[in-house]
């Protein structure tokens, strides 16, 4: 089975292996910063709040390129894409080991953000335009699975590596990561229906608008409140490295939730499976709400990572449906949307992270939260009802 999906993927250009070390490339760079916050702030002249502008501005960037991205791989083909932003990437890493102090470190991480931004929704895109159906609903599950372990190895690593021996090297692996990655797809070829032309009128489509407006919600609370476990759990008293490892939780819950997933979603409608992972996400914020202790933040990471495996997989497979003559483009701006929500959330709560308000901020996530589980299966059901084939 695992043969034929990878000679099933080289007859499209990509090989499955290729796909799987970029997501988790992508990811691992993600999350890498935020488990080290408070050694990046005592091993550099940052203060706390402007080490979490770092995550902030990497998240801003990484969403401000999104529809520039899509544009580009729909005019100049998706691995065209993939290898400037691999190459710019990993200048951008570099960058980042050179500097202390808050503003180059601040411009280092920003083109970061940039440059790792085209990485995953390209990712996206490629499945979208080789897989259908059930198989693409499983690709993406797959490719959760893999941008989960990226996740794992950062938030495991990142902050012990910061704190017992260089913050630097946080940020020196992924540079090395882009240079593996660039080596895998030497021999890769563009697949077909890769290049399709601007078209951003079918990407602004009214019912697109209203699935990137949901999006930026679920990304302020699904991504931009995910930062601040790690924090939240030192804050309580754990060290940086046990803080990290129940950190991972959130990963344990992708993995899980993923392979639950492979078996949801061939018994369950999408509409379904949104509505589902909204009460998980729900459920995620309740603890850490009202009795904020390591074990709440524990729960809470783990059933964050459910909600991004059921959930979250769930919109990104609306995403690549919804204007499949748009489809880069429509995938970038959803990308956009769930980073913009992500770096929103992140600005707004900076300062009551800097008090160790973290039950507040996660009271705030489960009251959003119910917004969202209504406004996403809402939507979407309209959605099914107008495209029943889709």
């Amino acid at each position: 089975m695992r043969q034929d999906q990878d000679l099933q993927s080289r007859a499209h250009g990509v090989p499955d292996s290729a796909l799987r070390f970029i997501g988790f490339l992508s990811f691992f760079d993600r999350y890498g910063t935020p488990p080290m916050l408070v050694a990046l702030s005592v091993g550099t002249s940052l203060s706390f709040a402007q080490a979490v502008q770092l995550v902030a501005s990497y998240a801003l960037f990484y969403a401000i390129g999104q529809p520039i991205w899509g544009m580009l791989s729909d005019r100049f083909g998706r691995l065209a894409v993939l290898r400037a932003a691999l190459i710019g990437a990993a200048l951008a890493a570099i960058a980042s080991i050179l500097f202390t102090n808050y503003l180059p470190l601040l411009i280092a991480r920003s083109i970061s953000g940039l440059m790792f931004g085209a990485l995953y929704p390209t990712l996206l895109t490629l499945l979208g335009d080789t897989r259908t159906g059930v198989e693409r609903a499983r690709g993406l599950s797959d490719l959760q699975v893999y941008s989960s372990l990226g996740t794992t190895l950062a938030t495991l690593a990142s902050g012990a590596l910061a704190s017992y021996a260089n913050w630097r090297l946080v940020f020196f692996l992924p540079a090395l990561g882009c240079i593996a990655a660039l080596y895998s797809l030497r021999k890769s070829a563009e697949p077909e229906r890769s290049r399709s032309g601007f078209n951003f009128r079918a990407a602004l489509r009214p019912m697109n608008l209203a699935l990137y407006g949901i999006v930026f919600l679920e990304g302020g609370l699904l991504m931009g409140l995910l930062t601040y476990i790690v924090p939240a759990l030192q804050e309580s008293g754990v060290s940086i490295g046990l803080a990290g490892a129940l950190g991972c939780a959130f990963a344990v819950g992708v993995i899980l939730g993923a392979r639950l997933m492979r078996r949801l979603v061939a018994r369950f409608s999408r509409t379904w499976l949104i509505g589902a992972g909204g009460l998980v996400l729900c459920a995620a914020f309740l603890p850490s709400a009202f009795a904020p202790y390591p074990a709440s933040y524990t729960v809470t990471a783990f059933l964050l990572g459910a909600t991004n495996a059921i959930m979250h997989s769930s919109m990104q497979g609306w995403a690549t449906d919804i204007s499949p003559d748009a489809r880069a483009t429509t995938v970038s701006l959803f990308v956009f949307a769930l980073f913009a929500g992500a770096s929103a959330a992140t600005y707004l709560t900076a300062d009551l992270a800097q008090h160790g308000g973290y039950g507040q901020i996660f009271g705030f996530g489960l009251a959003f939260s119910l917004l969202l589980v209504a406004l996403a299966t809402g939507t979407h059901a309209l959605w099914r009802r107008k495209h029943p084939a889709s």
